[in-house]
């Protein structure tokens, strides 16, 4: 295929080999335009024996490594090694006003079809990447993404040992553990090749582009990403967060005070709280007339520890135990949709590291 060219391929996934930084326009926007639709590209390296992989831009109001790309094709440096990518939800991050939607109305969240039954339009896309992913044998796969709040970059992996820390590395100092299954794109890939996420920070922080940005070009530059001798041994693992929901059915909002018809009102600021302790006793929060019924804490194995990490004073939201919060977000429909936030024990926030 000649450099520049984008063709329609099997499962409305486009592919575009080798393009070039005359190709992709002069602005990320434009290099949208082009891709169209969800895309694979190939980016040939220096050693055409070997491969990596990157995905990003999943959800189409997460901007940061869609960016990165960008840019790293626009400095046109050839990778040490093939690099192939995948770029998701286009048609959501053009939809006005630009990188708003996470997903479009009418379309489910790609990042939750990676798993059966793989139906519909982001279901069969789903299965083809990872088709195409496995087919390609890369040495890693990273999946860039953002937080909806404020949050220091953070890998997230399900399988830990020395390399899982050596890619996230590149990019962060903290990486959570987890075994919840969501159907997202790692989970599909965590044992045909070492996988991690990579939350970039904000999706409105522009330091999260730049996280991005020299992380990607970390990962694609060096001759051997999986001998590095990096400062791996200062990523801290937290270990298995609990997913704090709403309940079907249930509201939440965002503000300075208790507000009228909300099951839930999170303080304006709470994504604060992200990667912070949260003592014994603070209120995070107004209940409304349903009180903890309106919130879910599940873990991996289904157990609701809804109680065990919170209570109900004064109808306020105040937490049991000391602990960490991650992902918090204050947009009301991202929580609706997806989760308010993550939980995990500060006990439980270190676990030693198989050496693989």
């Amino acid at each position: 295929m000649e450099s520049g060219s984008v063709t329609f391929q099997s499962e409305g996934i486009r592919t575009w080999d080798a393009p070039s930084r005359k190709d992709i326009g002069e602005t990320v926007e434009e290099f949208l335009q082009k891709l169209g639709g969800p895309t694979w590209l190939r980016l040939p390296g220096r050693d055409r024996y070997r491969t990596r992989a990157v995905s990003t831009l999943l959800h189409g109001n997460e901007p940061s490594g869609t960016r990165a790309l960008f840019q790293y094709i626009q400095s046109g440096e050839q990778p040490a090694v093939d690099l192939v990518c995948f770029v998701g939800a286009v048609e959501a991050a053009l939809s006005p006003p630009g990188f708003a939607h996470r997903h479009l109305p009418d379309r489910k969240d790609l990042n939750r079809c990676f798993r059966e039954p793989f139906d519909l339009f982001e279901g069969h896309i789903a299965l083809e990447v990872i088709k195409r992913f496995r087919e390609a044998k890369p040495e890693a796969l990273i999946d860039l993404h953002n937080t909806s709040g404020r949050s220091p970059a953070y890998g997230v992996t399900s399988q830990l040992g020395v390399v899982h820390k050596t890619l996230t590395s590149l990019f962060s100092h903290h990486l959570i553990l987890t075994d919840l299954r969501l159907g997202t794109l790692m989970e599909a890939t965590e044992f045909d090749f070492p996988t991690i996420t990579v939350e970039c920070g904000g999706a409105c922080d522009s330091a999260s582009d730049q996280v991005a940005l020299e992380g990607l070009t970390r990962y694609a530059r060096t001759e051997s990403v999986l001998d590095l001798e990096p400062a791996f041994d200062s990523v801290i693992v937290f270990q298995h967060p609990v997913r704090v929901e709403l309940r079907e059915g249930m509201n939440v909002t965002y503000g300075s005070d208790r507000l009228d018809n909300a099951d839930l009102t999170l303080h304006h600021d709470a994504d604060r709280h992200n990667f912070g302790i949260v003592n014994a006793g603070e209120v995070l929060g107004w209940l409304g007339p349903k009180g903890l019924e309106a919130l879910c804490a599940r873990n991996s194995g289904g157990k609701d520890q809804t109680l065990e990490i919170f209570h109900e004073q004064s109808g306020c939201l105040v937490v049991s135990q000391p602990g960490h919060i991650l992902m918090m977000t204050t947009d009301p429909e991202i929580a609706k949709d997806d989760c308010l936030f993550y939980w995990i024990p500060v006990n439980e926030q270190e676990v030693p590291v198989s050496q693989k």
